[in-house]
């Protein structure tokens, strides 16, 4: 078994308590010892739901309001008249069967990729590609609709594609270590609030079990889920 090193060893030292109210996580992560460079910090989220029943398994997007801290690479599959629109709005590529060749060829160099909906007939070749990586457009997880240049903008800027595993969990990126602790605060609790309006209705019992914040190479902190946001 691997040894930690002094660093992640002393920052374990400060993690004292079994769960800490959502601020203090926050303002302890932001002290803990720190590698070089920037960190991502996520949050991952243990939910009550069936994920052997279709209609309880959580997918989406949300836009974070404090954004990611980095411009996501997006490419668009959208008709020709859209293609100068999805450029303007910051996508690396854009366009339909140009598009569709140049990924069957082997191009991957991008994050996210949003689509209109009068091509997907054309961009469902590409599932056994971008579904793998998790980049394939889909209607669920907010990646496929009409106004392109708007779907383009809001990934570009931070808006955050989720999906439950077969676990019931959710991991998601809220930020960089680099962020001020508001705005840390503004986009977990952003999430937090999303993923309880998406929960199921056919699921049962306690929704949030458990949730974690941590950053890339630190350990986690669990919350004290009495301290989440409890949305409207």
């Amino acid at each position: 078994m691997p040894i930690a090193g002094k660093r992640i060893r002393q920052a374990r030292q400060q993690v004292t308590q079994a769960a800490y109210p959502l601020e203090e996580a926050v303002g302890l992560l932001k002290r803990l010892p720190s590698p070089k460079f920037d960190q991502s910090v996520e949050l991952h989220l243990k939910l009550g739901i069936d994920t052997k029943q279709s209609d309880q398994n959580l997918r989406g997007a949300v836009s974070l309001p404090a954004g990611l801290g980095r411009s996501r690479r997006v490419v668009a599959f959208c008709p020709p008249e859209a293609a100068d629109g999805a450029k303007a709005a910051g996508a690396v590529e854009a366009g339909a069967d140009d598009l569709v060749k140049k990924i069957e060829g082997g191009w991957l160099d991008f994050d996210v990729a949003v689509a209109h909906p009068s091509v997907m007939s054309k961009v469902a070749k590409l599932g056994r590609i971008l579904g793998p990586q998790g980049k394939m457009p889909t209607p669920k997880a907010g990646t496929v609709g009409p106004d392109i240049a708007k779907l383009v903008t809001e990934f570009q800027a931070g808006k955050v594609e989720y999906r439950s595993d077969a676990g019931g969990n959710v991991h998601a990126i809220v930020g960089k270590m680099s962020f001020d602790e508001k705005s840390l605060l503004e986009n977990v609790r952003a999430l937090v609030d999303h993923i309880r309006r998406a929960k199921p209705v056919s699921a049962k019992g306690q929704f949030f079990q458990k949730v974690v914040l941590s950053a890339t190479m630190m350990p986690g902190l669990v919350i004290d889920l009495a301290t989440l946001p409890t949305g409207a």
